[in-house]
């Protein structure tokens, strides 16, 4: 994917719908068609308010579904957030991205192959981290060979440290992992968060991990991933290319509450000059 014109700017943001438990997942409710009518619902609605808000690009994410599998996810599974991007689709025209939780890149992009989506989120694309699900390995190889069989022109985004795991690695290692995951990785964009959801990124984490794409003279992409507020927009977008945007966006500032179209105003207004 062509990454400023997919978006259509240079410093975008994208909002996230965080999918209620979807069927078959412990937080579900007992009705499992009822379950699907709700998350289907929210998604929807979700949808609409970032793209009121004025977002450049949707991300949607079974968020609901804690605890989560590890990495391959079951059919009922895909067949839920299936469905719930697209009804998304039908509310936007918005660039839509996939993430299916924990580390399923095969079920993200065969979604996104499904829907029509832009692009996936990998968690762990490549290395390996300790995480709540276990030791997550990435699976670079598969994830881009899967691509080219399906044909579509998907972005790969991948993060870098990413949030709720720890690295395996030496201290240190973390902003070298970019290089790793953009030049041997070949993700199309790279993703550093903080230590969890909605948690702010680490100024000189984040500023690292744009001196190591500099030092290794590439031009991926680097996005912040979590924790990006109205106060913090316009200083991370100076550093970053991009946010991806969730809890701050919510109504009350929660993270699994509705979107609050308000709210994305705010922060699309305070990104301001810098996009």
């Amino acid at each position: 994917m062509e990454f400023e014109s997919t978006f259509g700017t240079a410093a975008p943001l994208v909002g996230m719908v965080h999918l209620p438990p979807l069927p078959g997942s412990p937080k579900a409710p007992d009705d499992g068609r009822e379950a699907m009518r709700a998350a289907v619902d929210r998604a929807a609605s979700d949808a609409r308010a970032l793209d009121r808000g004025g977002v450049d690009g949707i991300m949607i994410e079974n968020f609901g579904d804690a605890p989560f599998y590890p990495d391959e996810v079951p059919p009922h599974v895909v067949a839920g957030v299936t469905r719930a991007a697209t009804a998304v689709a039908a509310e936007t025209d918005l660039p839509i991205g996939i993430n299916v939780l924990r580390n399923d890149a095969e079920a993200a992009l065969s979604v996104a192959a499904a829907v029509g989506a832009d692009f996936v989120r990998v968690n762990v694309h490549t290395g390996a981290r300790v995480t709540d699900q276990g030791i997550v390995q990435g699976r670079a190889h598969e994830t881009l060979r899967l691509r080219d069989r399906l044909g579509v022109d998907v972005g790969v985004f991948a993060d870098t440290d990413v949030k709720h795991s720890a690295p395996l690695t030496p201290a240190g290692y973390t902003a070298e992992s970019f290089a790793d995951t953009a030049e041997r990785g070949l993700a199309d964009a790279v993703i550093a968060s903080g230590s969890g959801t909605g948690e702010a990124v680490d100024a000189d984490a984040l500023a690292a991990v744009v001196a190591e794409r500099e030092r290794h003279g590439l031009d991926t992409p680097v996005l912040v991933g979590s924790g990006v507020t109205p106060e913090t927009v316009a200083d991370l977008l100076d550093v970053a290319d991009g946010a991806v945007v969730g809890t701050a966006l919510k109504r009350g500032g929660e993270t699994t509450a509705p979107v609050d179209a308000d709210r994305v105003a705010d922060l699309v207004a305070a990104a301001g000059a810098v996009r």
